[in-house]
């Protein structure tokens, strides 16, 4: 019997999916996620432990799906086990004294903030993605967002995990304190791992009191020297309050406020940039003005050259609503898609590098820059060329290139993937690469946890 008879007489039929219906499984990602050697389906931690102590046994790569909305072909699983998590999708439970959940890998983001929603409590991490991204790919990707100003990455907020080794072996760092310095952390291994070291199956996350107070606004800034400056303004005046800052370049806003985008301006077009900044309080009728008084003097002292702040839900969701709606860029196909970071200070040389060179080697070009300048992290979007591979990597080497010199880094919250691995190595030293090396033929010798993901050759080494 080979691989997949075992695990279809250990799991059924209907957790084992192969073929068609394997292959059906594979779409709706937002990367390539390749053609499965089948799609299993585990509902338990023993059953994760059954697949990966098979797996192992035989030499099999497996590579873990979660939301399956990565933009980095880390979900690849061409020829592999692909190991659905979307069975794990049970909340334990809330504890609300010590203000923790407990829940599945396989639990959407959206569902475990509607979960501390009605207990009282508030759960931080927001995405795009968020109705079908899932708790666990949110760890093994640390993911990001929209408010890591205030409340850090997905790194912050995971308390305790259980995670199965490529041998089947559980570790079960179920954690549930704050502050636990009992030796190494553990967790740490397997958050941003992206499915290579280990794959998570339960987790422990830290919720926040719930808001009682929400204030947006939307700003126009002609410099961007005056960027930073509304950022420490804003944080300066709110006391702490501060939750996004989120910045769009003046061709991503007209893309995204012209038909055919259902979106319409709230500011006039015609600013270099615009800035959605948000707040999160304890007390509305304290916080508003408080809100009100900041944008009103960053428009005084020169920071700001227009400002509106939204008046009611439905205008504070159509300002999001634009800083969302990153679909736009379909007009554009086709595109390149990059997530970098960098220094503050650094930001507005780079972008004027990248346009330079772009309009250099390809004149066609359309560039659109957004992202959440408030923590160093812009989205990069290059479309309206040929599309072809060369130009794919004149285009990586033209992003990619300036952060070298600047110690940037070529992925702040997507990953590694496939897409970015031959550049790991442009954003950390030979010797940060080759301890990650040493974890993964350690914890994983026959390399069989996402294969040949964020590091080259490791698979090949491990067969060797």
């Amino acid at each position: 019997m080979g691989v997949v008879d075992d695990l279809k007489a250990k799991l059924g039929e209907s957790a084992v999916l192969t073929g068609e219906a394997a292959e059906e499984k594979a779409q709706g990602g937002w990367s390539a996620l390749g053609t499965p050697l089948a799609v299993v389906r585990p509902s338990s931690t023993e059953e994760v432990s059954f697949i990966l102590k098979t797996c192992h046994a035989a030499g099999q790569g497996v590579v873990a799906w979660g939301g399956k909305t990565g933009l980095v072909e880390g979900g690849n699983a061409e020829g592999m086990i692909a190991l659905s998590l979307e069975r794990l999708n049970k909340i334990e439970g809330i504890d609300t004294v010590s203000g923790t959940m407990t829940l599945g890998a396989g639990v959407p983001l959206e569902a475990a903030c509607d979960a501390a929603e009605e207990k009282g409590f508030f759960f931080p991490l927001d995405l795009g993605a968020r109705g079908s991204a899932t708790i666990g790919g949110n760890i093994a990707t640390n993911a990001g967002g929209n408010r890591v100003l205030r409340y850090g990455m997905m790194r912050e907020m995971v308390l305790g995990l259980e995670a199965v080794l490529a041998d089947g072996t559980v570790i079960p760092a179920m954690n549930q304190m704050i502050k636990n310095n009992a030796g190494y952390d553990l967790k740490q291994l397997f958050i941003g791992s992206e499915g290579t070291l280990g794959i998570v199956t339960r987790a422990v996350v830290r919720l926040r009191a719930a808001p009682k107070s929400q204030d947006t606004g939307f700003v126009a800034v002609q410099d961007f020297k005056n960027l930073p400056k509304l950022l420490r303004h804003m944080e300066a005046a709110l006391g702490g309050t501060l939750s996004a800052f989120e910045v769009m370049w003046e061709d991503f806003y007209k893309l995204v406020t012209t038909e055919p985008a259902a979106g319409r301006p709230v500011l006039p077009h015609g600013t270099p940039y615009y800035v959605l900044v948000e707040s999160l309080g304890g007390n509305q009728e304290e916080d508003t003005p408080r809100f009100e008084t900041a944008l009103m003097s960053a428009l005084e002292a020169g920071l700001a050259s227009d400002a509106v702040i939204a008046k009611s839900e439905a205008e504070r969701n159509a300002m999001w609503a634009l800083r969302d709606d990153v679909a736009q860029v379909i007009h554009l196909f086709p595109i390149f898609t990059y997530d970098v970071s960098l220094r503050i200070a650094d930001m507005e040389a780079y972008i004027d590098e990248v346009r330079a060179a772009l309009t250099a080697k390809i004149p066609e070009h359309k560039l659109i820059v957004f992202g959440h300048l408030g923590d160093g992290n812009l989205h990069v979007i290059v479309g309206k060329h040929d599309g072809t591979p060369e130009t794919r990597r004149l285009v990586e080497e033209i992003v990619y290139g300036p952060l070298r010199k600047i110690g940037g880094s070529v992925s702040a919250e997507h990953g590694i993937g496939l897409e970015k691995r031959p550049y790991l190595g442009w954003s950390r030293s030979p010797a940060e690469v080759a301890l990650m090396g040493v974890l993964k033929r350690t914890l994983d010798p026959k390399g069989i946890l996402n294969p040949g993901k964020v590091l080259e050759g490791e698979m090949k080494a491990a067969a060797e």
